[in-house]
Formats: C-alpha cells, structure tokens, sequence
C-alpha cells in the first residue's frame, strides 16, 4: 500500500468557465491556468504520482508545453491513471476536499465524483469529496482563489 498527497490553488479570473472535478459549473467567473484549472482533478493526480513515486502534475505536463493550452484536465486524470496502472498499481480509494467562498459546491458533488470515477475507471463509492469555505479569510475567502488537497491509497508492487 502506497499513500499520496496532492494540493493545488488557482486564481479565479472573469471571463473563464469554472470547472471543477471535471464538470462545468455555473458562476460568474473561472479558475485561470494553462489548462482548464480545475483544482479539483490537479490535486487528485498530483495524489496518485506522488503514490507511486511518479513526481508531480507539472514534470508530467508542463505548462511551457503548448499541448496542453487549455486542455481538459480530466484528459491529464486519465493519463494518471494509465501511468498508475502501467507501474503494476491500483486505485483503492481518494478523499479531497475543495475551498471555495462562492459558489455554493455541494450540490454539484455527486455529479463531480461519477465523472471522477468514470476518468479514472474505479466506483464512486471508492471516491469522498467534500467542500469547504475560507470563512472570509486568505485569498479563498475573498473569492480570489479555490484550492483542493487530495489525499489517495494505491495498492500494487513496492
């Protein structure tokens, strides 16, 4: 058994679409990155390649790397999981949570872990999301930014 941490922030910027955990949600502005930004899947494959010892999001899929200009980040999960199972490992089970002040997320939850689950080919019993708010503090709390952590089992070869 091999566990893995992932962490991950964006900047919230007008004139962008928010998707988070790999579904489009309804607000009045997006998260900025060289890819969609979503948080959300960010953190979660930086969870499974620090699990097997793979390294970080970044090594993989450099932002300097036009390919992946604007690229759905879920495409990136699905590559994640091809690397984790190709290294002789499998996906036990992944908590995360999401903070974000606006918009209100939970209800989009469920929506966001099937397609979690479905990109990275396990069931969504498997997956545990949960959000949480900045409490007005810090750049989450003045709707600056979102951030998510991501925390994962993987059980294969040492």
């Amino acid at each position: 058994m091999r566990i893995g941490i992932g962490y991950d922030i964006h900047p919230l910027k007008a004139g962008r679409k928010l998707i988070l955990g790999g579904i489009e949600v309804p607000h009045g502005a997006g998260l900025d990155g060289h890819s969609d930004a979503d948080v959300l899947t960010h953190a979660i494959c930086d969870a499974l390649l620090g699990a097997i010892g793979e390294g970080d999001l970044g090594t993989h899929f450099p932002a300097s790397d036009r390919r992946y200009q604007d690229i759905a980040s879920l495409k990136l999960l699905e590559e994640v999981i091809t690397l984790v199972s190709r290294k002789g490992c499998r996906l036990v089970n992944l908590d995360a949570v999401l903070s974000a002040e606006a918009p209100c997320l939970g209800p989009h939850l469920p929506a966001m872990k099937e397609v979690l689950a479905k990109a990275m080919g396990i069931e969504p019993s498997r997956i545990n999301l949960k959000v949480k708010s900045g409490e007005g503090q810090g750049a989450v709390g003045r709707q600056e930014a979102m951030t998510a952590q991501a925390v994962c089992l993987v059980e294969g070869p040492s």
